[in-house]
């Protein structure tokens, strides 16, 4: 239905492709990891770069995982696992970040030596979806 369709699938619709569904790809090789990362829109919505302390900070590595995966012609499961292994190892880095954006940010230097929160439930979210489909 369109309604259920998000703002990415309905591009692609635009442009006479078809939408990205996991459960489909199961078994085959990755390709089109773009699609499945989005990562570019969530750094255009929240402005914000590797570095600043956000979930940007575990999808950035995960986007470029995936990628290099789907260039390997890899398959979904071990695309997905390598996406989440980038996502930890980014995730873990926040820890002596200071924060520069979201919530976190209104903490100064006493946001150093707490991991961020958005980057760990881009990892737990990325984390699933390898369990789930791997």
């Amino acid at each position: 239905m369109l309604t259920d369709l998000g703002q990415r699938d309905l591009e692609l619709l635009q442009d006479g492709q078809q939408p990205l569904h996991l459960p489909e790809l199961a078994g085959q090789p990755l390709h089109r990891a773009g699609d499945l990362a989005g990562v570019e829109g969530v750094v255009f919505r929240g402005r914000a770069e590797a570095g600043d302390k956000t979930m940007v900070d575990a999808l950035l590595p995960a986007r470029d995982a995936l990628r290099a995966a789907a260039k390997d012609g890899v398959e979904l499961a071990a695309g997905l696992a390598a996406a989440a292994a980038a996502a930890e190892e980014g995730m873990r880095a926040t820890t002596p970040m200071v924060a520069k954006k979201g919530r976190a940010s209104y903490l100064g230097d006493r946001s150093a030596g707490n991991q961020d929160p958005g980057a760990t439930s881009a990892y737990l979210l990325l984390k699933a979806a390898a369990d789930v489909w791997g």
